[in-house]
């Protein structure tokens, strides 16, 4: 018996997956942006998980943490159950500091600023997320590096583990990240999302940002196909008719949440908190999961875009396949990535880094 899957994979950077420590203990590899980790949605050759069994043969990795698919930056995978569980005491312990560079828009205030804005999770498809009283407690700590007359180099330290915390802490101050495919778009409104200024349900909310994602034809930058928006809209009315008849006399938050400490350290001694262990799909948040995970190193055939140096199939097409009948232009690079960069993962004995992003030069100009 023989079962063939038609695939079609959403696009992908060409950059190759730096390896930047493999020691029989850890795996620590520079992640391009627009890879996921895992397969997710519509992803599966194109993943972290499988390109390393595919080109290196490596398997049986345990995550540590994770980063957003437009985030690029420092991976952490452990090699063997016991340092898995031993990373995993340390994040729980708040032994573990994580540091980020973005570019955002506009002049950032100078000094350090801190976001203690709830955030409510809106589609755990898309991975749109929102500052709401009924969100989940967080912290970010975020200090500007430089100013080149139009944007910011910012320094982001998230004490806890939100899915895009730091994007929407970012969109709340009003300094979104300058290519940012959801908290940078106009569908929050003439404001953007700056200060929780929005004036739209949930459910408006994704519509008006798949409405301009259709027009641009960039709806792969929201990892859901076309017909998948109409589903998605129709379960957020249905939440959000249920949260209206069951409002809970206080914001909903969690256990973990009330036990950050109510002191601030400066942002080069910050510690993270433990990190929910709840999936949340393809939004592929930057989470704490010590799962094991084995790619196959003999894939099926599928549509595959520039991740790999491996040679693509045939291209096929399906009669029946409505993704075979559209014809879509190729994104550039610079569609495919975000400027946010998870530059430093530090433990009591380890830390591991990455140089600056080209973007995150403080002479950099963006390209017309």
């Amino acid at each position: 018996m023989k079962n063939t899957v038609h695939r079609h994979e959403p696009p992908v950077v060409g950059r190759p997956l730096e390896v930047l420590v493999d020691d029989g203990e850890v795996l620590v590899v520079n992640k391009p942006a627009s890879i996921p980790v895992h397969p997710c949605g519509r992803f599966r050759h194109n993943t972290v998980i499988f390109i390393l069994g595919k080109e290196r043969g490596i398997s049986e990795l345990h995550t540590v943490h994770r980063l957003d698919r437009l985030t690029s930056g420092v991976l952490l995978f452990a090699r063997t159950l016991e340092t898995s569980k031993k990373l995993d005491q340390l994040v729980r312990d708040r032994q573990v500091e994580k540091e980020y560079v973005c570019r955002v828009e506009g002049e950032f205030p100078e000094g350090e600023l801190v976001s203690e804005e709830p955030i409510l999770v809106v589609s755990f498809k898309i991975g749109l997320c929102r500052v709401d009283p009924k969100g989940k407690d967080c912290r970010t700590v975020f200090q500007r590096l430089s100013f080149n007359g139009k944007t910011s180099v910012v320094r982001c330290c998230p004490l806890t583990g939100r899915t895009h915390q730091i994007r929407v802490h970012l969109q709340y101050l009003g300094f979104p990240i300058l290519n940012d495919p959801i908290y940078g778009s106009s569908a929050w409104g003439p404001h953007r999302g700056r200060g929780g200024l929005v004036g739209k349900s949930n459910e408006e909310l994704l519509q008006a940002l798949a409405e301009e994602h259709r027009s641009q034809e960039s709806l792969h930058l929201l990892d859901i196909p076309d017909d998948g928006i109409e589903q998605e809209a129709e379960k957020i009315k249905t939440s959000e008719k249920v949260h209206l008849l069951e409002v809970p006399s206080e914001p909903n938050r969690s256990e973990e949440s009330h036990q950050i400490d109510t002191q601030v350290p400066t942002c080069g001694k910050l510690s993270s908190a433990a990190v929910d262990k709840v999936s949340q799909g393809c939004t592929d948040p930057d989470s704490n999961n010590t799962s094991s995970v084995k790619p196959q190193t003999n894939t099926s055939n599928g549509n595959q875009t520039g991740a790999t140096t491996h040679k693509s199939p045939p291209e096929t097409r399906d009669h029946l396949c409505s993704e075979c009948k559209l014809v879509r232009p190729d994104p550039t690079e610079k569609e495919l990535i975000m400027y946010l960069h998870a530059l430093r993962y530090k433990g009591p004995d380890f830390e591991y880094s990455t140089p600056l992003p080209d973007w995150a030069q403080e002479d950099w100009v963006e390209a017309d």
